[in-house]
């Protein structure tokens, strides 16, 4: 009595047809696991977190040039923004010179958008900027006091904890400015006080240096790479401890 045959007739390719089922379910499912991974990585960045790399030293010593952050897009969406959070803005006009981008092969160019998409990469990193929460709306920010601080709401503050001076002496701001920020906006300033491009050298243009809420993707909260640098990025509340809210005068009622 003959043995039934270990496999069924062979495909045109001379592989068993059972194997080579197998094979095409085992691609398929790999199919189905990339997808299902490009479809979560989409939804996390759109309505969760993104990635941003750092281009400038506006915000050292906090953020070093190439530094590689994480932006949370959800949280801001429920609690509203804090002064002192670090936040990543598009361009609200005018901000950011325009610089030719470099030379790359559409196919080099669209792959990378494409990883930029689904959260994968940054290419879009140069057209955002990331600086810190000073003004909130309503916010009567003011620079600066007989010691050099900025003040909010008439609080002087002290950003020793941050911000980057050229010396010890040097005021908060080498630009003096006072300002009150308009409903859904803020005012922003970079760290590395002397070196930023920030809210005080735009207030001649339109905006008049607030950046407009809708402008905010979110608020940055970790360095991811390099890693040895990874870290948490703090918002330094207790350095707006003492500001009152813009609604109370100055008798405290």
């Amino acid at each position: 009595m003959s043995k039934e045959p270990a496999y069924r007739a062979a495909d045109g390719m001379g592989v068993p047809v059972s194997r080579s089922k197998g094979l095409l379910s085992f691609l398929r499912d790999i199919v189905v696991v990339i997808l299902i991974a490009l479809v979560v990585s989409f939804l996390v960045k759109t309505f969760l977190v993104r990635s941003f790399f750092i281009p400038s030293g506006s915000m050292e010593d906090t953020l070093a040039v190439d530094d590689r952050i994480l932006v949370d897009e959800l949280t801001p969406r429920f609690t509203g923004y804090d002064r002192g959070d670090v936040v990543v803005f598009r361009d609200p006009g005018g901000w950011l010179p325009q610089i030719s981008p470099p030379s790359r092969s559409p196919l080099a160019d669209g792959f990378d958008r494409f990883l930029t998409v689904i959260g994968l990469s940054a290419a879009d990193s140069d057209e955002h900027l990331v600086k810190r929460i000073i003004g909130l709306p309503g916010d009567h920010v003011e620079c600066c006091n007989s010691l050099g601080q900025i003040t909010v709401n008439g609080s002087p503050i002290d950003e020793s904890a941050y911000i980057k001076l050229p010396s010890d002496s040097a005021p908060a701001s080498a630009l003096e400015f006072d300002v009150v920020v308009p409903d859904n906006a803020l005012w922003v300033l970079g760290d590395n006080r002397n070196r930023s491009q920030d809210s005080r050298y735009h207030q001649e243009e339109p905006g008049a240096g607030f950046v407009p809420l809708e402008n905010v993707v979110g608020r940055s909260f970790i360095i991811t790479w390099p890693f040895e640098r990874w870290s948490t990025i703090d918002s330094h509340p207790e350095v707006f401890n003492s500001v009152r809210d813009a609604t109370t005068n100055d008798d405290g009622e």
